[in-house]
């Protein structure tokens, strides 16, 4: 009988979940019935993580507890400050540095670790814990790196407000802020991609939170997943630099056999509704600080490759710019990403371990079938 191949599992339908829809023809995103639109507007990224992990939007009094909870959480342990001090000195790749610092929260979580795995409390709990430490993380390994002692976090500020804090050592202002924490807003979850699909194969097999994290963070280290928004970045730079104009250094970018980064979605055949957010975003920004270039640049390589390759622009294609004109180093985005989508991931390991079964798929095999065995000493 013959068995269909489904490269990459496109168009495979492997589970069932109730936290986000994506309509790729008509560039539609929605998180448990909101659509993205609506949420990046009014909702602040702690808001969107009630949403997910609990069904609903919390009312006041249960927004105000669970982000006086979630604040209460940021600090790090001296031995995984020391760690991600170490990393940092040695010049350690940044998603390198946080894979490690994730895997050892673990050790100081104060919930036992023998509890049940699909405990949901107790990893509502460790989820909180995850989501807060991840900016401080992100934050100290930064300072250290340049030369700067960390800055430890605050419980009087927002979740975005926070880390852009920690990161810079001054309160940013209320553009900054209110653009972050939309961009986390729009990464937080995108459905089955890479790194979700590996904390939902690490939880299957019963295994712990921040194993099934610590796999989502290895998984989004990858160029092709989380690390497109850098490379976005570091083309548009390469493009400024060239002082050509943006069709010249496309076709030559294409004629030399190079992707054009920020161009294409597994799932968006239009523009991915994202993009359109973080260009209104990337814009003002420009407009704030009395230089659009990035932006025009953008726009011009958009409208390029979109009448002459069909293609559409994703989310990193207008992120790169908005991070890079809020002064956030490059090599920063990815993590940045995974600070944003670590709400999505623990929603969808949530939902595994609600009715769980064992992610084990099958390859079809191509070997040979016929050989026989050849003693060592007569091969």
């Amino acid at each position: 009988m013959s068995e269909e191949v489904k490269k990459g599992l496109e168009g495979v339908v492997v589970a069932e979940s109730g936290l986000s829809f994506i309509n790729g023809d008509e560039g539609r995103l929605i998180y448990r019935g909101y659509e993205i639109e609506d949420l990046a507007q009014n909702a602040s990224y702690e808001e969107v993580l009630y949403l997910l992990w609990h069904g609903e939007l919390p009312t006041r009094d249960e927004l105000d507890e669970f982000s006086a909870s979630m604040a209460a959480e940021r600090e790090l342990d001296e031995d995984v400050l020391d760690t991600v001090r170490k990393l940092a000195e040695a010049d350690e790749e940044p998603m390198a540095a946080l894979r490690t610092a994730v895997s050892m929260l673990s050790a100081n979580d104060p919930d036992d670790s023998d509890a049940d795995p699909t405990d949901r409390e107790v990893n509502l709990r460790k989820g909180r814990r995850i989501t807060a430490k991840i900016p401080t993380v992100v934050a100290a390994f930064k300072r250290i790196r340049d030369g700067d002692d960390p800055v430890g976090p605050r419980e009087d500020l927002g979740h975005a407000e926070n880390f852009l804090y920690m990161l810079n050592d001054e309160e940013p202002d209320e553009v900054l802020a209110e653009t972050f924490d939309m961009a986390l807003v729009l990464h937080a979850d995108h459905g089955l991609n890479a790194s979700t699909f590996s904390s939902m194969v690490t939880s299957s097999t019963l295994s712990d939170l921040h194993s099934a994290i610590t796999s989502a963070v290895g998984t989004l280290a990858g160029p092709l997943h989380g690390g497109a928004n850098a490379n976005v970045m570091k083309m548009l730079k390469e493009l400024d630099e060239s002082g050509k104009d943006a069709k010249t250094w496309v076709d030559d970018a294409l004629d030399r056999g190079e992707r054009i980064m920020g161009f294409g979605h597994r799932v968006y055949n239009v523009k991915d509704p994202r993009a359109k957010i973080l260009g209104e975003k990337s814009e003002e920004l420009g407009e704030a600080a009395g230089d659009t270039k990035w932006y025009e640049m953008s726009v011009a390589i958009e409208e390029y490759m979109q009448n002459e390759k069909g293609l559409a622009p994703n989310v990193d294609f207008y992120s790169a710019s908005t991070y890079y004109q809020m002064g956030i180093p490059i090599d920063l985005y990815t993590p940045i990403f995974a600070m944003s989508r670590v709400g999505g991931w623990i929603g969808h390991v949530l939902e595994q371990y609600e009715d769980n079964r064992l992610i084990r798929p099958r390859a079809k095999y191509t070997g040979s079938k016929q050989e026989e065995w050849v003693p060592i000493d007569e091969r």
